[in-house]
């Protein structure tokens, strides 16, 4: 114990003597007076050696105290001198009045003290009125800034280490990635066994060799699957390199009658080796989907798509369009009803499909109803003929009258597109326990992923194709209305521009079936007649065209005129006829009020990947998308979206 509190612990205990000998001395006076007296003096000289001792512990505490105080002021003035830590002060005008060396240190100076703030940190200009932290980089060194506002004052710290370490524990998490020869059979086809296996040999050796070159863990599963092991190191240099992979496949078989394409599904950024081997597996399933030669990488919520050059091989195997057309029988023979419905603002392909998928219902003598908000000019005059035919007219409801006929046991089925956010109702999809999705155009990353039966297929030139393959299984003997075989045929004239775009056998054997069927064609030949007023129209667009990269055709309408979606998609078909014209990109004022872009190719060009950067969708030849704001932010979008594509693929370079 410190010898001013022994003295303290003494004088206390001093008082309490001094107190009890007052009161006997008081005592004694009553008895003996002289006793008294003399108790008296003792008691004076025991006052007096207290207050010297009192006075004595005083100067001994100040004493003490000052030297406390000295040294934690020199101990907190070395800690601010050697602390890891910086600290700056400012002022109001942001400049800077005080900092300790660690701060000197970090911008190599002695002083900095009287310089603007933002001058030596510009990522502070940013900053509000209020507490935050952010990171800045300064000469390879990484430091965490947090601003007090309040106190006017800043905390440096070096995390240069730490970063470090993050940046290497994400660059070493594990990736899994699955390759497919997606069109083996295709492309094999006709060989003998030799030349296929000297194909096969040729392929696997380039592909173990891009493998290599990237680290990466290459094993193979099965005749035309292969399993990869990486780290998101590698990932990225895969992505940057977009994936060279898909065209050396696809050029090293290019003398073949079908070149060879790989498909890659690619996932990331999930700790559970289970869950990255599902999510890896959908990837996949996306990019064949989206019709092959192409890769699709899913890393946490985001969905990237390389490739994806070369239009889908078609099929020619009728054994998966039995399986369905049977499952789909089944399906609806097992349910109360069926609700059918197409994307908004319908084409000819969406409400043929609808129709042709009303017939099987009917062969299952169920009861089916096709939604339809309202009738725009693409279909207007297929609706004319429909409506003078009372037994199919009565089948077609609103989406307010679709609702009212649902029943727990109802089929939704969704025909010409794969996304819930693109039909009249979204609600009647998420109300169905049992959907049935039958579409042509290549898988989106939005998905009606809880679907009971999907049936979708990029290579197949129409929704109406697919649904008439499907009847010619449905029933051994199917007997179809004129006016049903002329709506699903009119929907494959429709989307093959009559049979010269994305046609294949399959195409003409389903237009065949339709014409034994009692399709009229000349019916479909006035429907798609042309009228003057749209004539007038579509020059009017033509009119603003101009050439970029010079074989891209870019027309924007520059008046307040609205059109029609098909005025717009009829405008960018007809530049793409013209001279040397690639692609064409058609921007209109829609009569809905929004922007619409439709966008056509001849192939070197994937049009469906530009679309989708601007939120929509559709073929490698035929893509569109609507956006709102105006015709100069769209055309401005459009124009980046370009440059991009230049930048990461050479467009038509």
């Amino acid at each position: 114990m410190p010898k001013f509190l022994l003295k303290r612990w003494h004088g206390l205990h001093t008082i309490w003597i001094f107190t009890w000998m007052i009161i006997l001395t008081l005592v004694l006076f009553f008895y003996e007076w002289w006793i008294g007296i003399a108790a008296l003096v003792i008691c004076g000289l025991l006052v007096y050696y207290t207050l010297l001792a009192e006075k004595s512990f005083r100067k001994e505490l100040n004493q003490y105290i000052a030297t406390i105080s000295h040294r934690v002021r020199k101990a907190g003035n070395e800690v601010i001198q050697e602390l890891p830590i910086g600290i700056l002060l400012y002022n109001e005008e942001k400049g800077i009045e005080w900092h300790n060396p660690f701060v000197a240190r970090m911008f190599e100076t002695e002083s900095l003290i009287g310089l603007p703030l933002m001058e030596k940190l510009p990522e502070l200009k940013n900053v509000k009125d209020k507490d935050t932290t952010l990171q800045l980089q300064l000469k390879q060194r990484v430091y965490q800034v947090q601003v007090k506002v309040e106190e006017r004052l800043l905390y440096i710290t070096d995390i240069t280490e730490w970063s470090l370490l993050k940046q290497k524990y994400e660059e070493e998490k594990t990736v899994i990635g699955i390759v497919m020869l997606d069109n083996l059979e295709e492309a094999t086809q006709g060989m003998d066994d030799q030349s296929r296996s000297i194909m096969l040999a040729k392929v696997t050796s380039e592909i173990t060799e891009w493998a290599q070159k990237y680290t990466l863990y290459l094993r193979r599963t099965s005749n035309d699957r292969f399993l990869l092991l990486f780290n998101q190191k590698s990932l990225k240099a895969l992505e940057q390199s977009r994936f060279e992979i898909l065209d050396e496949v696809r050029d090293l078989t290019i003398e073949n009658k079908v070149p060879l394409t790989l498909s890659i599904g690619i996932a990331a950024g999930v700790n559970s080796l289970v869950e990255l081997g599902h999510l890896a597996q959908t990837s996949l399933d996306i990019a064949l989907g989206r019709g092959g030669d192409q890769a699709a990488v899913k890393v946490n919520d985001r969905l990237s798509f390389y490739g994806g050059r070369s239009s889908a091989v078609e099929k020619r195997t009728r054994v998966r369009a039995r399986v369905i057309s049977h499952a789909l029988r089944d399906l609806i023979r097992g349910s109360e009803n069926v609700v059918i419905m197409g994307h908004r603002f319908p084409d000819m392909d969406s409400v043929g499909a609808a129709i042709g998928v009303l017939k099987a219902v009917q062969l299952s003598n169920k009861e089916g109803y096709i939604v339809l908000e309202r009738v725009n000019p693409a279909i207007q005059r297929l609706m004319e003929h429909i409506r003078e035919d009372e037994r199919l007219n009565r089948w077609f409801i609103t989406p307010e009258q679709a609702l009212q006929v649902m029943h727990p046991r109802t089929l939704a089925v969704v025909v010409d597109t794969h996304k819930a956010s693109m039909v009249d109702e979204p609600k009647l999809v998420q109300m169905s326990q049992r959907k049935f999705v039958v579409d042509h155009h290549r898988r989106g990353e939005e998905f009606i992923n809880d679907a009971t039966l999907v049936y979708m297929e990029p290579y197949a030139s129409s929704t109406c194709e697919l649904v008439t393959e499907l009847l010619q299984y449905f029933a051994e003997r199917i007997s179809m209305e004129p006016l049903e075989a002329t709506a699903l045929l009119a929907g494959i004239v429709v989307d093959t521009k009559s049979f010269s775009y994305r046609t294949g056998s399959r195409t003409f054997e389903a237009a065949s079936f339709l014409r034994r069927s009692g399709a009229d064609s000349a019916m479909i030949q006035r429907m798609l007649q042309e009228d003057l007023d749209s004539y007038l129209q579509k020059s009017e667009i033509i009119r603003n065209t101009v050439i970029l990269y010079d074989h891209i055709a870019l027309a924007v309408a520059r008046s307040n005129r609205q059109y029609p979606q098909l005025t717009i998609a009829k405008v960018a078909d007809t530049l793409l006829n013209m001279t040397g014209i690639l692609a064409s990109f058609v921007i209109c004022e829609r009569t809905d009020g929004l922007i619409g872009i439709s966008a056509r190719s001849m192939g070197q060009v994937n049009v469906q990947v530009i679309m989708e950067r601007l939120g929509g969708g559709g073929h490698l030849t035929n893509a569109a998308t609507q956006m709102e704001g105006t015709l100069q932010e769209a055309e401005r979008a459009l124009k980046r979206v370009l440059e991009q594509m230049k930048e990461e693929e050479g467009l038509l370079e």
